[in-house]
């Protein structure tokens, strides 16, 4: 479904989503990151459990939520990438700190 455009830069960056590496072009997004990687889904609802992927891409809709750099519930999709990122799945409600 999303397929790099022919004319864009070639991928430079190598950041891990779920511990797989994947190549982005410099000034892509986490959530792009995701795309390229090909996941069924980067969190699931805190509620239901339902899958849910970047939609929006430009923080409106909330669907991007991942744990970037071991930092849950940030926007995927408002974070560029950075050599060695750690992209991973964000699974239901974040924990409450005491």
């Amino acid at each position: 479904m999303f397929r790099p455009r022919p004319d864009a830069r070639p991928a430079t960056i190598e950041v891990l989503v779920d511990g797989t590496p994947v190549l982005v072009p410099a000034g892509a997004s986490a959530a792009a990151a995701v795309l390229l990687a090909g996941l069924p889904a980067i969190r699931e609802t805190p509620v239901s459990g339902s899958p849910r992927l970047p939609l929006c891409m430009m923080g409106v809709c909330f669907d991007c939520l991942a744990e970037i750099d071991g930092v849950a519930n940030r926007q995927a999709c408002m974070v560029p990438v950075a050599p060695g990122m750690r992209i991973a799945r964000q699974h239901g409600a974040r924990a409450a700190r005491p």
